[in-house]
């Protein structure tokens, strides 16, 4: 079992570390860990955001647990090569095509959430977005109109083999918890979204005892934060799965708590290969001082036991010990505790 870390920049080495920490505490057999440099780090080591050694490190593992990208002392380099192209770069060079983002208020921290306590306990979804196609890859640019204005313009579109395999990610993941799937796009205006919506009604037709139903996105965003239980899993193209799992993480309470998966077509000995991170980021300004919240990150080395090597016995343990620690108010700065990074993840690990 190769898994690739790659802490990156700012609090990435710090939560990782204690990422790594819970999943040496397993005693998994086989378990090698190979660390290597992305970010902002590696364009000082290597004059490149995602140099070589490091692709090629990813495509020696069979996972990658992943940190966090972003310094500010890189904010003035071209583009290129700035600390965030690199998990730009990973995923397209890697082809991981579905972002799986799990959302849900942890029992006992309903008061954290901006939502009615009562609304904020019935939120426990999983977004299945669309990674590497729609309006962000789509061709774009500027032009003179007519009347001689200055038009931006960019281009969305899908494909029917794109709309297809992310449809069967969230339909098995449907099936698998035996949850609802909830296709969310805007068929009524867009014509991207009704080749979407008929891809994914004829994708249904393989998972007969999934229950799907489809929403327009404009009225998803308004029952995700008055009736966040009516969701199980939510599948939606790259624009909107940007704008609704943002939207569903803020109604958590805390990003220091939610992790994510990028998972694509490569499989292993194992499984499916995917790219495990939190959804934080780099938070430059408490990086080093041992403030950050490193939950989010054990987290996704759960997903990462659960869908990259099949772990799902080791994945339920640590999920609970992060909700027991939570319970026996370990709480960091973040959700208003006074717990440092170190001492959480401590806390996870004694719970194991």
């Amino acid at each position: 079992m190769k898994i690739a870390v790659l802490p990156g920049d700012g609090i990435g080495p710090e939560v990782t570390a204690e990422a790594v920490r819970v999943l040496e505490a397993l005693s998994l057999p086989g378990l090698t860990l190979l660390e290597g440099d992305v970010g902002g780090v590696a364009y000082k080591r290597h004059g490149h955001p995602l140099p070589q050694e490091t692709l090629d490190l990813a495509g020696e593992a069979d996972a990658i647990l992943f940190g966090a990208v972003g310094d500010p002392s890189c904010d003035t380099l071209e583009r290129h090569l700035r600390p965030e192209q690199a998990i730009l770069g990973l995923r397209k060079h890697l082809g991981l095509f579905a972002n799986l983002r799990p959302a849900r208020v942890f029992a006992g921290l309903e008061h954290l959430s901006p939502l009615r306590a009562d609304i904020a306990a019935g939120l426990d979804m999983l977004i299945v977005r669309e990674l590497t196609g729609d309006v962000y890859f789509g061709a774009k640019g500027r032009r003179v109109s007519e009347a001689g204005e200055h038009e931006g313009w960019d281009s969305m579109s899908y494909c029917e083999h794109e709309v297809r395999r992310i449809a069967h990610v969230a339909f098995r993941a449907a099936a698998t918890s035996g949850l609802p799937l909830t296709s969310v796009d805007k068929a009524n205006v867009l014509e991207t979204s009704q080749l979407w919506r008929d891809v994914v009604i004829e994708v249904a037709g393989d998972y007969p005892q999934v229950a799907l139903d489809h929403m327009y996105v404009d009225n998803a965003a308004m029952q995700v934060v008055s009736h966040p239980e009516r969701f199980g899993v939510v599948l939606t193209g790259n624009l909107f799965g940007d704008i609704l799992s943002d939207l569903a993480s803020a109604a958590v309470g805390s990003i220091g708590l939610l992790p994510s998966a990028s998972l694509g077509e490569r499989t292993t000995a194992f499984g499916t290969f995917g790219l495990y991170e939190p959804i934080h980021g780099s938070a430059p300004d408490i990086a080093g001082q041992g403030k950050a919240n490193p939950m989010a990150t054990i987290l996704s080395a759960a997903m990462m036991l659960r869908h990259s090597f099949g772990r799902e016995a080791e994945a339920d343990r640590i999920e609970v010990a992060v909700g027991k620690a939570l319970a026996d108010g370990i709480l960091g700065g973040d959700l208003g505790g006074t717990y440092g990074t170190a001492a959480i993840g401590a806390a996870v690990r004694e719970r194991l």
